[in-house]
């Protein structure tokens, strides 16, 4: 099988990591069970992981809209954490070090079952790097601790803004060495691939069914603008021929 006209000048792979590379929904849940075991709660970790991550998604985008002024988003995490202590009347049962724990969960993160596999054939075979809208720090501890081999790691920390904003993948450009169009974007969100496109990257769907959990529907069919939709990163790797 031939690599795709549209990849055949690929030579570098970037990835986004939370819910791409990695999955968050089965750590948070396992941290919250601890929680509820040890302090006899009953709370629902599914349903505050979601409310978590959609409070992280609207101070992304307030800033990335000039709303407010640049957070890491190890800060943006732990200022969400503390609206939903707040929300579900949890103020007196987590001290602040609880709650910094509870926030770190962010970065010992599991890896999907084929991510390791599939990034080692890749990195055989193109220059391989994060680029996440975590911070620095945080994507660091989440490579090494989930043992994702990766050549490089770029963050939007770095641009002082976020995906989808261009700054972020213009930040592939002036690190990796190459043009646009032979940067390949890899990520299980359809946001991330299309502002990646209009910034002149190809793109790679993987779809994640279970990102959110089992109950959740997110959106993973093809799209015709893909320039590749694998099932898998071993998917991948087959079709673009990294053994």
């Amino acid at each position: 099988m031939a690599v795709s006209d549209r990849t055949a000048n690929v030579k570098a792979i970037a990835f986004d990591i939370q819910g791409t590379c990695v999955d968050f929904y089965a750590p948070i849940l396992r941290a919250g069970a601890a929680i509820n075991n040890e302090k006899g709660l009953g709370i629902d970790w599914a349903a505050l992981s979601a409310e978590w991550r959609e409070l992280y998604r609207a101070a992304m985008d307030a800033v990335i809209a000039g709303r407010r002024t640049w957070l890491r988003v190890d800060r943006i995490y732990r200022e969400a954490l503390e609206t939903l202590v707040e929300r579900h009347g949890l103020s007196d049962r987590l001290d602040d070090a609880e709650r910094d724990e509870l926030n770190n969960v962010w970065t010992r993160l599991d890896p999907w079952p084929d991510a390791i596999e599939g990034l080692t054939r890749l990195r055989r075979r193109y220059l391989t790097s994060t680029l996440s809208n975590a911070g620095m720090a945080s994507v660091v501890a989440l490579v090494k601790n989930a043992n994702l081999p990766f050549d490089a790691v770029l963050t939007a920390e770095l641009a002082k803004s976020y995906k989808p904003a261009p700054a972020v993948y213009q930040l592939a450009v002036d690190y990796l060495g190459y043009r646009p169009d032979q940067i390949l974007m890899v990520a299980c969100h359809k946001y991330d691939l299309k502002a990646a496109r209009a910034f002149g990257m190809r793109t790679a769907f993987v779809p994640r069914p279970l990102e959110f959990g089992p109950d959740a529907t997110p959106d993973v069919s093809p799209e015709s603008w893909f320039d590749i939709y694998a099932a898998s990163f071993i998917d991948l790797a087959d079709k673009l021929q990294a053994v």
